[in-house]
C-alpha cells in the first residue's frame, strides 16, 4: 500500500471531524453525503473497510510519519565537538 502524504491525510482527517460534527448537530441529507464521502476517502486512504479501522490506521500512520521525520533530523544534524 502506498502512504498518503501526511498533509493530505491530515486533510481528510480534518473534514471527517467537521463533517461528523455537522452532521451529529444538524443532520440534513446534505450533511450525510458529506460524511459518507469523508469516511469513504479515508477508508480508500488508509486501506481499510470502516471508519473505527480508517482512524486507527491514520493515527498509526501518523506516528508513523513523526517518527521517521524524527529519525531523519537525528541523522542530518551535526555531531557536537
Amino acid at each position: 500500500m502506498l502512504l498518503p502524504a501526511e498533509k493530505e491525510l491530515r486533510g481528510i482527517l480534518a473534514r471527517f471531524a467537521d463533517a461528523r460534527f455537522r452532521h451529529d448537530l444538524h443532520p440534513t441529507g446534505h450533511s450525510s453525503r458529506e460524511l459518507e464521502d469523508a469516511s469513504r476517502t479515508l477508508c480508500v486512504m488508509t486501506g481499510t473497510e470502516s471508519v473505527d479501522q480508517a482512524l486507527i490506521a491514520a493515527d498509526a500512520l501518523l506516528e508513523r510519519l513523526r517518527a521517521d521525520r524524527t529519525a531523519a533530523t537525528k541523522v542530518t544534524q551535526p555531531l557536537a565537538a
